[in-house]
């Protein structure tokens, strides 16, 4: 009888599996694909019925998932409305403020700034009441979102545009070429004539009888006077 040693009357030993660490993630998946639909749905119904008519059970039925996710992804409504928030205001504010701090000359700030507002707007028309009503229950959200999306206080960013833009407006006056302005009446005058046919978009669209593409046309048509209009208007 022949004999076996020990290492041929052992059965061979499957290779062990190398164990893959993972990073975290939720229960819902991969690549922050949840917490991504969750603010996609949440800026969706935030924009159309603001913060205090907002519900959670609206917004995890806009995104497909249960309550629970959304819980557990953001665990409040104020901390889901200040991302959304967050996200809404910094689609437009930096190029805009990239806009007015440049060497552009004030013409062609104008034009810029009209076409970056009208298009951006057109294409969320709910952002300016949902901005504006949000500010009104927290002013305080205008300080962390200008330092969160230029890294300056509010003070800083508006040396920064006011320096040269005040520069420019008193060489005009001088030159002949302007009226006497300060900055903050051409910042004021330029955004409010921009924004307020959106925030005021529901009441225009009854008086004037506009349907969504009467409305659509009625901007397109602002978009190529606007900008006339607003330098005529600066002009003696």
């Amino acid at each position: 009888m022949v004999q076996l040693n020990r290492s041929e009357r052992r059965p061979a030993r499957k290779p062990a599996r190398r164990s893959r660490k993972r990073g975290r993630r939720g229960p819902a998946g991969r690549d922050g694909t949840a917490e991504q639909q969750i603010l996609d749905a949440a800026h969706t119904v935030f924009l159309r019925h603001g913060t205090s008519g907002a519900r959670m059970q609206d917004i995890a039925g806009e995104a497909g998932v249960n309550q629970a996710l959304l819980h557990y992804y953001f665990r409040t409504k104020e901390r889901l409305s200040e991302a959304v928030f967050q996200r809404a205001a910094a689609q437009l504010l930096p190029r805009v403020i990239e806009v007015m701090a440049s060497d552009l000359s004030i013409e062609d700030k104008v034009s810029r700034v009209v076409d970056l507002e009208l298009d951006h707007l057109l294409r969320a028309p709910y952002l300016p009441g949902y901005i504006i009503s949000e500010l009104h229950h927290h002013p305080e959200r205008v300080r962390q979102l200008v330092s969160a999306m230029t890294g300056l206080m509010p003070e800083e960013v508006r040396q920064k545009v006011f320096v040269g833009l005040r520069r420019q407006l008193e060489t005009g006056a001088q030159e002949g070429r302007l009226r006497t302005m300060t900055p903050d009446q051409f910042i004021v005058n330029l955004f409010s004539l921009c924004i307020f046919p959106f925030a005021a978009r529901p009441m225009l669209m009854v008086l004037l009888g506009f349907d969504q593409q009467g409305f659509e046309r009625f901007i397109s048509h602002r978009r190529e006077q606007l900008a006339s209009f607003i330098l005529a208007a600066m002009r003696p």
